[in-house]
């Protein structure tokens, strides 16, 4: 099985500006820098033969570059677990890009993906109550931008899981034409 995902790579600057943004509060689980991007599509375990239709089939996506940049900070929240990201604007080529991408993962027998597409990178997690933490980190960081940069690529990357976190191998680069 191979656990799989769909995403951009922000340049170095940016993950270096994402990385500062980051504080030592033991409240969250950062990310690691090889772990910043941001997601088009998480596509999960499949089989050998659906990972390898997936791989062929997605460099046929087409789509121009485009300048994205960082925006802001905010939370996902579930019951006794969450995220804090970094938002990712303007949302308009993300999605779009996202939607192509996902129209390829049901061409090859993917459930499609229900939830409302948000474009952000994953900046920590957390498990347990954390509101105040949460609340503080959010008021610190609401600011947090960059410059523009250039997104002329997405990747396919395959998760590996062990009790050090995830581990991510770039599968194949797709280039915007």
């Amino acid at each position: 099985m191979h656990r799989l995902f769909v995403a951009i790579r922000p340049p170095e600057d940016i993950r270096d500006l994402l990385i500062d943004a980051m504080d030592d509060s033991a409240d969250f689980r950062w990310q690691d820098e090889e772990q910043l991007h941001l997601t088009l599509r998480f596509i999960g375990e499949v089989e050998r033969p659906i990972a390898e239709d997936l791989a062929d089939a997605l460099g046929r996506v087409r789509a121009l570059p485009f300048a994205a940049r960082v925006a802001g900070v905010g939370r996902f929240e579930q019951r006794n677990s969450g995220a804090l990201w970094a938002g990712v604007e303007p949302k308009a080529p993300v999605a779009a890009l996202a939607a192509k991408i996902e129209r390829v993962c049901v061409a090859v027998g993917l459930e499609p993906e229900r939830r409302t597409f948000h474009p952000h990178i994953t900046l920590a997690r957390w498990k347990g109550r954390r509101t105040h933490e949460v609340a503080d980190f959010l008021g610190r960081k609401r600011g947090l931008s960059s410059e523009p940069f250039a997104v002329d690529e997405f990747t396919l990357f395959e998760s590996h899981l062990s009790r050090h976190g995830a581990h991510y191998e770039e599968v194949a680069r797709y280039p915007l034409l």
